[in-house]
């Protein structure tokens, strides 16, 4: 039965991709309860395919019933409702429409130790050449995963002594915005690719933080420095884009940007030090072999040995429970 339920794994997600597509949380947060001929008269499905999708988001704990009558569960509610604060439907789009299929080459990747979802011998990163709707949309889905997270983390460290922070590689800023909240003196600059700058500042707007949260396009592929200035620098799932040698290298970057005495945070799925776990933490390594040319996901002991090298100090561990990391790792700069 466990060989049964992993190899069965892929149709959980397909489902939860289709029932994202077909509008199904949306529809019953709208209406709150509907009976299967409902649902299949409002969202123009026939009875027996309808009734097949809501058992399966029954039985995945996506969906509640009593009698004929179908609701969101709780997580749902929360999480799929679009508009939702922490909605994570484009999560689960860029799960379906992008990974799916380069997941489907896996064993190619493991053989060839290359990246199957895009050509590195043409392409500088994955992203080259992308459709604005493809960035739009991995820009949204990470920031459905990354909201949740950012506020996790912002009640997990102490930066109430901090008055600047630099968030390289910060995507829409979401991470500002939340650790914001917490820390009312902060201002936080959001080091990004120029094309991501106008939607970090269109995100601070509307989270009412334009002034205390502001972008600066770069790229720290190429750039030899980072913006100075901070006492606090950021690096929230970044880290396991690149290779252990690069990721030296960054971290070098930051120890130089930052104020002596300032903290790098680090913000990541760690693997366990003897590498049998965690399994979210595998796989998301895993999917680093078939979208990247060297990331993974790295132990504790690794980023430990990266901050050392660089010159940081007084390392600390933090565990986090949420769905883009389970831990932070901390390091100080020496005055």
């Amino acid at each position: 039965m466990p060989l049964m339920r992993i190899a069965s794994g892929f149709g959980m997600t397909k489902a939860l991709a289709a029932a994202v597509d077909l509008g199904l949380f949306n529809h019953l947060s709208k209406v709150t309860t509907a009976t299967k001929a409902e649902i299949c008269r409002d969202l123009g499905l026939a009875d027996r395919p309808a009734g097949m999708l809501l058992t399966v988001c029954t039985a995945m704990e996506l969906l509640e019933s009593e009698g004929e009558y179908f609701r969101n569960s709780a997580v749902a509610e929360e999480f799929l409702v679009m508009g939702k604060e922490h909605y994570f439907g484009d999560y689960v789009k860029l799960k379906d429409v992008r990974a799916y299929h380069s997941w489907d080459r896996l064993t190619d990747a493991l053989r060839t130790n290359a990246p199957v979802g895009w050509d590195p011998k043409t392409q500088a990163t994955p992203f080259e050449g992308i459709s604005p709707e493809e960035a739009r949309l991995f820009y949204s889905a990470m920031r459905s995963l990354s909201a949740y997270t950012a506020a996790t983390l912002a009640r997990a460290v102490d930066l109430s002594g901090a008055k600047r922070l630099l968030d390289v590689g910060g995507g829409s800023g979401i991470y500002g915005i939340e650790l914001g909240k917490v820390n009312p003196q902060l201002h936080t600059t959001v080091y990004e690719l120029p094309s991501v700058c106008p939607m970090i500042e269109q995100a601070a707007l509307a989270a009412g933080m334009a002034d205390r949260i502001s972008a600066a396009p770069g790229n720290f592929l190429t750039d030899e420095q980072l913006p100075g200035g901070h006492d606090v620098a950021l690096l929230s799932t970044v880290l396991h884009n690149w290779g252990p040698e690069f990721n030296v290298v960054l971290l070098r970057k930051v120890y130089d940007a930052i104020e002596p005495g300032g903290t790098v945070v680090i913000c990541e799925q760690f693997i366990s030090d003897d590498r049998d776990g965690p399994l979210e933490g595998a796989l998301l390594s895993l999917n680093m072999l078939v979208e990247t040319t060297g990331g993974a996901n790295y132990t504790r002991g690794e980023y430990e040995s990266w901050l050392t090298e660089a010159g940081f100090t007084d390392l600390e561990y933090i565990d986090l429970d949420a769905a883009g990391a389970n831990g932070t790792m901390l390091g100080r700069k020496p005055h």
